[in-house]
């Protein structure tokens, strides 16, 4: 009995456990919602400060809370820089974004995956040493081959064109040693009972590994879309006019050195965030489960 009586009041812990556990989980909300709020209090910002049609007030109330509020909310300088001609002809520097994004996007699937699948399960001599370079090729900042491309590219005559924005960025040794990493996984046996029914490589890489890489390409296709989306620098080296310019170079044309319109760089902005934010959430699952899948086969 008297060992029954020291047994019986042991929940006390229990309830202790469960309050601590129930803390925890309020400080990782909390911590979650901060950091939340850090990530999209600039977005927040950014819209706000579009529908204001004060430049000057814009950068007046940068510096307190009446950033994140407009009392007067407008959408004339989307109308202003929406258009397809003329100064603040936006809606055509988008069009010429929207354009190289999916080009690049759509080619170099088809490049990089075919490289990786190559690598993979081709037979190719010094296969072995044409990985090893492909990786090395990564370490390479882009910016040390942006004169010697820009001779290329000038000597050909593609300055001022799409093909120039696109061509040197199909092909990325990123792209490839990732398409290799998930083909070289696949069971070697989905790929001999292919070849002895007769496929093809190339229907082999087409008809079986293709769909079966859809995580892959997802992730390619954000990774080079943000890329290609974001760039700057190049773009800036190649175009002249406004034929094929993208909209990343046209919206530094608002900060001059006399004056800087705020409020169209703004609607510029979040005219600029807005598609490659849909293209990011159309291609979100993929990519979240490829990662998930890398990690937990690392």
């Amino acid at each position: 009995m008297s060992d029954m009586a020291l047994s019986t009041p042991r929940p006390a812990p229990k309830r202790r456990s469960h309050g601590s556990k129930r803390t925890l989980r309020i400080v990782q909300v909390v911590c979650v919602l901060i950091i939340a709020l850090v990530m999209i209090s600039p977005l927040f910002m950014l819209l706000v400060a579009s529908l204001k049609d004060d430049r000057f007030q814009i950068l007046a109330d940068m510096g307190s809370f009446k950033a994140f509020w407009v009392s007067d909310p407008t959408l004339n300088n989307f109308v202003e820089v929406g258009g397809m001609s003329g100064d603040l002809a936006f809606g055509r520097y988008l069009m010429n974004s929207l354009i190289i994004l999916f080009v690049t996007v759509s080619s170099g699937l088809v490049i990089n995956s075919m490289a990786g699948f190559v690598l993979a399960w081709g037979r190719v001599p010094g296969k072995v040493v044409i990985l090893a370079l492909v990786i090395a090729l990564y370490v390479i900042p882009q910016e040390s081959i942006i004169m010697p491309l820009l001779i290329m590219v000038s000597r050909a005559g593609m300055t001022d064109t799409f093909t120039a924005q696109i061509l040197p960025w199909v092909a990325s040794p990123l792209y490839i040693f990732l398409f290799y990493q998930f083909f070289a996984q696949l069971p070697k046996e989905l790929y001999e009972a292919a070849e002895m029914d007769g496929a093809s490589p190339f229907r082999i890489y087409r008809s079986i590994f293709m769909p079966l890489s859809l995580p892959a390409m997802a992730t390619t296709s954000i990774l080079m879309g943000i890329e290609s989306w974001n760039q700057y620098l190049w773009p800036v080296l190649v175009t002249q006019t406004a034929y094929a310019r993208p909209i990343a170079v046209a919206i530094g044309t608002f900060f001059g050195q006399d004056s800087i319109f705020w409020d169209r760089a703004m609607a510029a902005s979040v005219l600029m965030m807005l598609p490659i934010l849909a293209f990011y959430i159309v291609f979100q699952r993929w990519f979240v489960s490829s990662f998930i899948g890398t990690a937990v086969k690392g």
